[in-house]
């Protein structure tokens, strides 16, 4: 009856994996002629377990307490599940135009989505490693899918070789926790470490540790480096389900394993965040700055963002956790749309990404420059789009928790940052034309492109319902 119970509790993984078992088979037998209608179905489950999630709000917990399922990890999954669904469509159409698609990418994507579900509802960190190890495994793969493109065979071997290093370094940190708390479960940590009272030197190190293994799966300074070359080397559908899909799990995951073990000791693992945040939102303003590829100059403002994301975590606060999901949602939405103009640039049937591409692109295609410039300058954080709320709520967020001289770095960083997307809006909008751009991109491609764009414009109109529930979910966190 317990097995059944919690079947029912992770029944949305459960179906993702049985279905991309399926998929795999059935690929198998029929080929790369069946891609097409394999990502639809694998859209199809992704649309499947988002119903599910939602129609279930309940707090429930699985496997004697390994997994649980409450607001914030139902906040996480939706994100995850709505990214994957739209970076398959765009990757469908992606490669359909490079005529080299395989029906093994939506399946990838699918067991990538599957990790990161599972990680961002870990209650121990058992539970966790196993989830990131399965999203892992799968994004090693993407990066490199280009099997002919030696920047993607890079990408790869850069990403697996740092991402052994990172895990490395998590799974120490876990050990040495486990070592000085006697378990690895998240409320049982929380209660040794508060019963202590100080915190042993040897918990503080497994605490430095795993924030490092942690900050590299979000790609924050200094554990950074894998980002641009990767960004550049994958495909740009891949490229973007790193930076949406994955970069959401990866903070969801990164929130939960240090809110849920660690409330009593916060001040210690503060200090540690504000320095990775700010150090990460100084380096994406500054390094973005002479990037002329477009999949880098978004590499480093990812970083960037970052830093302002992870403001709201080292604030502490359920205040906090509220602005970072908010951001969240944001970032998602932001890039899931700057990708889709990224996927369009193509001129003579060929993918181009040197920022030049798009000169005069306002006078040979307005409507492309308008959905493009709306997204950057939400990127941007310029009022009244969308990007100006996402940030405003973390900077209040760090401003409560007396963070002044952090917040007060953020903002001047964003100033400095606007620099490279302003270039962008001026490249598009005042300089003479180029050769036009191919009007090649899908439907699909298209469509995204707009919704995301009139979201970042639209936004102002209609923030409370988001707002609302990103305050259900950070307060699942803390009881």
């Amino acid at each position: 009856m317990n097995l059944l119970a919690d079947i029912h509790v992770l029944l949305p993984e459960i179906g993702l994996a049985v279905g991309a078992m399926v998929l795999l088979i059935g690929g198998v037998v029929a080929g790369d002629r069946s891609t097409g209608i394999i990502s639809w179905l694998a859209i199809a489950l992704l649309a499947a377990a988002g119903a599910h999630v939602f129609a279930h709000p309940e707090t429930q917990s699985a496997f004697h307490g390994a997994f649980v399922v409450d607001g914030f990890a139902r906040f996480a999954k939706i994100l995850i599940l709505a990214g994957s669904a739209f970076c398959i469509l765009m990757a469908q159409e992606f490669f359909a135009i490079e005529r080299t698609a395989r029906f093994e990418l939506p399946i990838l994507m699918l067991l990538a989505t599957l990790g990161m579900m599972l990680m961002v509802s870990a209650a121990s960190f058992i539970a966790l490693y196993m989830g990131l190890e399965l999203q892992s495994l799968a994004l090693y793969v993407l990066a490199s899918f280009q099997r002919d493109s030696l920047r993607s065979t890079e990408a790869g071997l850069k990403y697996f070789v740092l991402g052994a290093l990172s895990s490395g370094m998590l799974l120490y940190g876990i050990s040495l926790i486990y070592g000085f708390t006697g378990t690895t479960e998240f409320s049982l940590i929380a209660h040794a470490v508060a019963t202590v009272g100080s915190p042993n030197i040897g918990l503080i190190f497994g605490l430095v540790f795993l924030i490092a293994g942690l900050a590299f799966k979000v790609g924050a300074v200094p554990f950074h480096m894998w980002t641009p070359d990767v960004y550049e080397g994958s495909p740009t559908p891949v490229t973007a389900f790193f930076v949406t899909a994955a970069k959401v799990a990866a903070f969801a995951l990164f929130i939960r394993a240090i809110i849920a073990p660690f409330p009593a000791i916060a001040r210690e693992w503060q200090q540690i965040i504000v320095a990775v945040s700010v150090l990460s939102v100084v380096l994406g303003a500054v390094a973005a700055i002479g990037q002329t590829n477009i999949k880098r100059l978004l590499a480093y403002s990812s970083i960037g963002h970052v830093g302002y994301a992870l403001l709201g975590l080292a604030a502490g606060t359920q205040a906090g956790i509220q602005g970072m999901l908010v951001y969240l949602a944001y970032y998602l939405v932001t890039n899931l749309g700057m990708f889709a103009c990224v996927a369009a640039m193509r001129r003579n049937g060929q993918s181009v990404e040197n920022i030049r591409d798009l000169s005069g692109l306002a006078r040979t295609q307005p409507h492309f420059a308008l959905a493009m410039g709306a997204l950057v300058f939400s990127l941007a954080g310029l009022p009244p789009l969308a990007g100006i709320f996402a940030k405003l709520y973390v900077f209040a967020a760090a401003m409560q928790a007396h963070l002044y001289i952090p917040a007060i770095v953020n903002i001047v960083a964003s100033v400095i940052g606007a620099f490279y997307y302003l270039r962008i809006i001026q490249i598009m909008y005042f300089d003479e034309p180029r050769r036009p751009l191919d009007h090649e991109a899908g439907v699909g491609t298209h469509a995204l492109m707009w919704a995301t764009s009139a979201i970042s414009i639209f936004f102002v109109v209609v923030p409370a319902p988001l707002i609302a529930i990103a305050g259900q979910a950070a307060h699942s966190l803390f009881p």
